[in-house]
């Protein structure tokens, strides 16, 4: 059976999961709107299933790829929630110290998707360290409800240093080089944008998609940005014109695009949304850019 599209779903269909998604309508909020797409024996809870997750369809790397060294850390955050965990994925046979990539996870915590992309990172040659901000809540559930359920009960300002030392730890590996840059999705790509305007030493910064810090912030962004936009994404599209404002005014180095046609989630290829040239354009923009700032 052919791998659903969003081209396969109402659109208003796709902004209610979308809501869902993020927090604006619970699982029932959700079924009760969704019913009136619901039609030729298809069932709202169907609908649900058919936009949600599929994991194991999505992997591009096997967990157990000899060409990588994977292992779940521990790692002190002393300003956040005081022990956290993360994983991390390098080459098996590197020589030499490479530059590292943080990988900020989505709104559900450290799922397989974002280990899969650190694992597709390492491949490309960087050191890639993926923290689970839901460690203090046990972890990441295995289960995106319940993930979406906890993550509200996070205290951000807590959550967000525990990033920054997540981002320290991976600097100063001894097996990193000390240049290190931050990609993050949705929920961590607007962390992905708030690091860059909190650490001075990041190389390179590369949001998908994710929420915009204040404009009056636009000023202590150092790093190069790489921001990656959908083109069906109000929630997020609608303050970028005054960031893009400021960010010009502070002569930040920074590029955009958005690409014709994707929903909000374009890159995650777990689910509908995902949009495959898209998504393969901005992969190479990224690793590129990653390349080109983070590489003696």
């Amino acid at each position: 059976m052919p791998r659903q599209t969003a081209q396969d779903f109402d659109q208003e269909l796709l902004i209610l999961f979308d809501a869902y998604v993020h927090g604006g309508l619970d699982r029932r909020g959700f079924l009760e709107r969704a019913q009136k797409f619901a039609v030729g024996g298809v069932t709202a809870s169907m609908l649900l299933t058919a936009l949600s997750p599929n994991f194991a369809a999505a992997q591009q790397v096997p967990k157990d790829d000899p060409r990588l060294k994977t292992e779940m850390l521990e790692f002190a955050s002393p300003k956040g929630y005081g022990t956290m965990k993360g994983y991390l994925a390098k080459p098996a046979h590197a020589t030499g110290k490479l530059p590292g990539v943080l990988v900020i996870h989505e709104n559900r915590g450290l799922n397989p998707h974002i280990e899969d992309i650190a694992r597709r990172l390492a491949l490309d040659n960087f050191i890639a360290f993926a923290p689970d901000a839901l460690t203090p809540l046990g972890g990441y559930p295995g289960n995106e409800d319940k993930a979406r359920e906890l993550f509200p009960k996070l205290d951000q300002s807590k959550t967000f240093e525990d990033f920054v030392a997540a981002a320290g730890l991976l600097k100063n590996r001894p097996d990193c080089s000390g240049e290190y840059g931050a990609v993050g999705f949705c929920y961590g790509g607007g962390i992905s944008q708030l690091l860059a305007t909190r650490l001075g030493d990041l190389g390179a910064a590369v949001p998908f998609y994710g929420n915009l810090p204040k404009a009056e912030d636009a000023v202590k962004v150092k790093a190069p940005l790489l921001i990656h936009f959908a083109a069906v994404d109000e929630r997020i599209n609608a303050a970028w014109p005054t960031y893009e404002a400021a960010l010009k005014a502070a002569s930040a180095r920074f590029t955009a695009h958005q690409y014709p046609g994707t929903q909000h989630g374009f890159n995650n290829d777990t689910t509908p949304r995902y949009d495959a040239a898209a998504a393969k354009l901005a992969w190479q923009r990224t690793v590129d850019f990653f390349n080109q700032n983070l590489r003696g």
